[in-house]
């Protein structure tokens, strides 16, 4: 079994962010960058596929140089080879999917791996955009994933409950968060990925559809009140402040 597991470098989700003077982007200053959250589900479930089944897995991400630390997490973590497709940070989605359809295309991959969505820009639409690009089935937003030789059932929540999904491979799952608990490097494998080769593609990318203009920031929040007295007093004072200062009932 073949498996691409696609993986895309964020800002730490506790990262203070600020708009960059440009005004159309953040300002990269001091920022700590790690995996997507919901990247590590989709490498976790590859490497428990691998130790169940056997597998080879390529972690793969569009960046600039800097990228290569999640690869290398993933290295350690597990993946048998990594590859940069290098260039400039992109955010279109349509754009990214294109370029990893075109870098899986003719490789033979038995499951593609994505998160459902990156934290940041939250398209939620590579993953689905590149099963499309490739003519391969898809699941979408997977909390539990069974493979067979027949293929794959997965299920999902979804509006009206449990949601099951199957199909043939090869196959494109994005995974969400409830499918497998991500495990840590430890030092071994730490060290090991330091010694890996990391293969560098240089990416020619298609003309984004979607180009930011302008980013800010949301408004502060108003302070807090503090309700004084005993619970019956709070209570009042709670109801009379909804009923004449938020106006909602």
């Amino acid at each position: 079994m073949k498996i691409l597991v696609a993986l895309k470098q964020v800002p730490d989700t506790e990262s203070k962010i600020k708009v960059a003077d440009t005004g159309n982007t953040i300002d990269q200053t001091d920022l700590k960058w790690i995996t997507s959250p919901n990247d590590e589900y989709a490498l976790e479930e590859a490497l428990r596929l691998k130790e169940a089944r056997g597998a080879e897995i390529i972690a793969v991400s569009i960046g600039s140089e800097k990228a290569k630390d999640v690869l290398r997490n993933a290295l350690a973590l597990g993946a048998d080879s990594a590859v940069l497709l290098k260039t400039d940070s992109v955010e279109d989605p349509l754009v990214v999917a294109r370029a990893l359809s075109a870098f899986a295309d003719g490789k033979n991959f038995d499951l593609l791996f994505f998160g459902h969505k990156c934290y940041g820009n939250d398209n939620g639409c590579v993953g689905v955009m590149t099963a499309e690009l490739l003519g391969l089935p898809q699941a979408h937003v997977v909390t539990k994933l069974d493979i067979s030789d027949a293929g794959f059932r997965a299920e999902r929540e979804g509006d009206s409950g449990l949601e099951v999904i199957e199909g043939g491979l090869p196959a494109v799952i994005t995974a969400q968060r409830g499918l497998n608990e991500p495990r840590y490097a430890n030092l071994k494998g730490i060290m090991a990925a330091k010694k890996k080769p990391i293969e560098e593609i240089d990416c020619a990318l298609s003309e984004a559809a979607i180009k930011i203009s302008a980013l800010t920031l949301p408004a502060p929040r108003s302070e807090g009140v503090r309700l004084d007295g005993d619970p019956s007093a709070q209570a009042v004072s709670l109801a009379a402040r909804l009923r004449d200062e938020a106006k909602v009932i």
